[in-house]
């Protein structure tokens, strides 16, 4: 166990050198692997890591991103965002609940939230300025709406957990659709709050005819066939997770098209960016396994398993506690490196005290969401500083406080009714 301690440390030494978390995570556990086993051993372990990523398991991952930037580039995402407009934006803080509704529907097509909160962004804080939205306010709606781009299926987040711990994605992603709408109905009543005692920074937008409104919601049947194809096709029976991850970027590469949001010059954009996104996951993975690797030797997860069975606390304790961990791992630490970091070591502690690992994934992720909002690491916080440079960070920061007050009332709803992650994969038998 003391290895494994000595491990931490020296891995968040490195990341305060501004040594890449990869990087960081990689070199401690070669060198850990190679003091505690051999340096043979440290070696082929590396070496096997690499090799794995060329799995087909994992070429899902590429394929929901390269997905994720083809409906992007198609603008499907200020299609979702007029629509929800013309319903709700006459409505006193209806642009900011315009825009959450809108990031929970993109992210059903694009699985990452860093895609939407740059993409939603560029779309919706033109409209909220041009009414004089308070900036803290339009900033945090956005900020905090693209977060539930890792959690309503697809989710990259949600395949990797699954990759990691053996479990089904399909049934991960099933779990995952209600605590998504229970996130975004979360959100918008911060939204209500926050314009109730503050009327003067959510102003009412312009009201739609309800001939403006069905054309707005036409426009988005390509949204709507397209989840409908990966999704239907992979619990209908007709797909796997990787093969529908392919057929959903044919969609998108096919909705791009139709709309000539393609040329041959974006196409190579896309396509590039995908890569460079793909190979940035893929090194956090290849850093996280390793140091995971050398864990494994240190016995560490038995010594925390062993602890916390001696402590005689009540199980849901010690959830509380882990998602605690983790909200404090957040304010370090990216929201990958940290669940790839932690869940070798939590995961065997959860199942142990017969907790359904489907459902903690849901709880990881949902943690992880907090994380891309809290300082002082935030990745939406920072991606939205650098489309909007004109914002101040510290507006931005304050905006967002609402949002994470019912993230936490959220967290406490999924500890204690399990049943709303769980009922559907059950239901479809998953």
């Amino acid at each position: 166990m003391t290895e494994g301690l000595l491990g931490f440390a020296a891995m968040f030494v490195l990341m305060a050198l501004r040594v890449p978390i990869a990087l960081a995570m990689g070199l401690v556990g070669f060198v850990g692997l190679g003091l505690m086993r051999s340096w043979p051993a440290a070696v082929s372990s590396t070496a096997g890591e690499f090799v794995g990523i060329g799995t087909y398991t994992l070429s899902v991952v590429p394929l929901f991103v390269l997905m994720g930037n083809f409906v992007t580039r198609a603008g499907m995402s200020r299609d979702l965002y007029q629509a929800a407009y013309a319903l709700i934006g006459h409505l006193r803080g209806g642009l900011a609940m315009s825009t959450i509704a809108a990031c929970a529907g993109f992210g059903a097509i694009c699985g990452s939230s860093i895609a939407t909160t740059a993409t939603m962004a560029r779309v919706a804080m033109p409209e909220m300025q041009r009414f004089h939205y308070a900036p803290a306010f339009a900033a945090g709606s956005v900020c905090a709406g693209a977060t539930l781009g890792i959690l309503i299926p697809p989710s990259v987040i949600l395949v990797i957990y699954g990759i990691m711990t053996e479990q089904s994605i399909g049934a991960l992603f099933a779990a995952g659709v209600i605590p998504g709408l229970v996130a975004t109905a979360f959100y918008l009543l911060a939204s209500a709050w926050v314009t109730r005692r503050h009327p003067d920074w959510g102003p009412p937008g312009e009201r739609a005819s309800w001939k403006q409104r069905l054309a707005a919601l036409r426009n988005i049947w390509g949204v709507l066939a397209l989840f409908a194809l990966v999704m239907g096709g992979m619990y209908g029976g007709f797909f796997t997770p990787t093969e529908a991850a392919g057929v959903g970027a044919m969609g998108g590469f096919v909705f791009a098209l139709a709309r000539r949001a393609l040329t041959l010059q974006r196409l190579f954009d896309v396509l590039g960016d995908s890569a460079r996104t793909s190979a940035m996951l893929f090194t956090i993975v290849i850093g996280a396994s390793l140091f995971a690797n050398f864990l494994n030797f240190t016995e560490l997860p038995a010594a925390l398993r062993e602890f916390v069975t001696a402590l005689d606390v009540h199980p849901v304790m010690v959830i509380v506690a882990i998602c605690l961990i983790y909200v404090v791992l957040g304010t370090a630490m990216e929201s990958l490196s940290m669940m790839l970091l932690t869940v070798p070591i939590f995961f065997p502690l959860v199942t142990s005290l017969g907790f359904d690992p489907v459902w903690f994934g849901i709880l990881v992720v949902c943690v992880i969401e907090i994380s891309l909002i809290t300082p002082p690491v935030g990745m939406n916080i920072f991606v939205l500083s650098s489309v909007m440079p004109s914002l101040p960070t510290h507006v931005i920061w304050r905006g967002v406080m609402p949002f994470i007050a019912a993230d936490v009332l959220r967290m406490a709803v999924l500890i204690a009714f399990p049943v709303l992650s769980l009922w559907l994969p059950r239901a479809l038998g998953l």
